[in-house]
């Protein structure tokens, strides 16, 4: 969500609805993701096992698009985070979020 991009679908129709919560929720934003003790990087990697561990292919599939376009991750760096995410969530989680990282590198 850096930058003012967001994954939910219905945060466009928030800002133009009702701009005073999309601006809370950018606040939000600039607050959780400050880099000060976490850098950026990682915080994105967490954003990606939090989607995984959910099973919400839509950000599962944004998440790692963002970290492979914004921070050239690689695949075994998402796979890594993957695997902590089969330990604390399950296989089903764990399978899909694989599934979905193996679309977006065979494309």
């Amino acid at each position: 969500m850096k930058g003012k991009v967001f994954y939910g679908k219905g945060m466009s129709g928030i800002k133009e609805e009702y701009p005073d919560i999309y601006e809370a929720v950018v606040g939000l934003n600039e607050v959780v993701f400050t880099g000060k003790i976490l850098d950026y990087k990682t915080q994105k990697l967490i954003a990606i096992a939090i989607a995984a561990s959910n099973s919400d292919n839509r950000a599962i599939k944004k998440q790692i698009s963002s970290a492979i376009s914004e921070f050239k991750v690689s695949k075994d760096e998402i796979m890594d985070v993957l695997r902590v995410v089969l330990l604390t969530s399950g296989m089903p989680q764990f399978i899909k979020a694989v599934n979905i990282l193996n679309e977006i590198f065979n494309d």
